[in-house]
């Protein structure tokens, strides 16, 4: 028998068998005090596991001035990358790609100041 094999690096937005993990669930009101999402029946929805109400409320009252202060990420891993590792890679590339365009930003303001 003969095997011919080529490996090629690929990335998860490219197509899903490159992707390291295999679900990541993102809250950050678990009790809907915010009301970014209206319920209609707010006592048939599941209640978050980082819900903070009593058992019988349904959800807390309304915050008008409130903001997000807390941020739950659930993050299940689907190879041999820990989920420690998938989250704090992501804020690498989420800061380099940052840190790229404020650099062009300062390029072309530089730009646009020698034209005028």
């Amino acid at each position: 028998m003969k095997l011919r094999a080529f490996a090629t690096k690929g990335f998860g937005k490219e197509h899903a068998k490159w992707n390291p993990s295999a679900a990541i669930a993102f809250e950050y009101d678990p009790d809907n005090a915010l009301r970014h999402t209206t319920y209609p029946k707010p006592e048939e929805w599941p209640k978050s596991e980082f819900s903070e109400t009593d058992e019988d409320t349904a959800q807390a009252s309304y915050d008008y001035k409130g903001k997000p202060k807390k941020f739950f990420l659930n993050v299940e891993s689907a190879g041999p990358l820990k989920p420690e590792t998938i989250v704090l890679s992501g804020i690498n590339v989420l800061k380099n790609k940052l840190s790229d365009l404020l650099l062009q930003h300062q390029q072309q303001m530089a730009e646009e100041a020698l034209v005028i």
